[in-house]
């Protein structure tokens, strides 16, 4: 009995183990650029466009976001990273968010990994100029932007 219960036992730890490492095998890591426009007096607000490359395909992304507590001026940083841990597209679509805390006078660089609720994880590098204070609660949201229509022939 002790037998048979220990080689179902090895049996089900070695499915499992087979089964998680095939999904983590199946997670692609992409790039991303990012351009974000951040701005306010006391409740800030962040808009942005950017552009994931995934596998072979290039995907257009919209960026927006408001934080609360503490900021004042405005920001302009254009930053580039990886997005790693994601199956399709559309799991960079969701909500980031981070206390942060800074100052921006002219020019500096910044670094920030990011992870949303799907998993995806999000890490940027990159330039940011501005004159900005802010002490705040706030994140981004991430969305696929919508192709433009086509223009070309009707279709009869």
């Amino acid at each position: 009995m002790y037998f048979r219960v220990s080689t179902v036992t090895a049996a089900v730890a070695a499915i499992a183990l087979v089964a998680g490492a095939s999904s983590a095998s199946q997670a692609a890591t992409g790039n991303v650029n990012l351009n974000i426009s951040k701005g306010g007096v006391v409740i800030g607000g962040t808009n942005g466009t950017g552009t994931m490359r995934l596998g072979r395909r290039t995907y257009p992304l919209v960026v927006s976001g408001v934080s609360c507590c503490f900021t004042f001026g405005g920001s302009q940083a254009v930053l580039t990273g990886q997005i790693a841990n994601v199956r399709r597209a559309s799991d960079i679509e969701g909500s980031y968010s981070a206390s942060s805390g800074g100052l921006t006078i002219g020019a500096g660089q910044q670094s920030i990994m990011l992870t949303n609720a799907k998993g995806a994880v999000l890490q940027l590098t990159g330039a940011q100029s501005g004159l900005m204070v802010n002490v705040d609660l706030g994140g981004m949201t991430v969305q696929l932007a919508q192709p433009a229509p086509r223009v070309g022939r009707r279709r009869r």
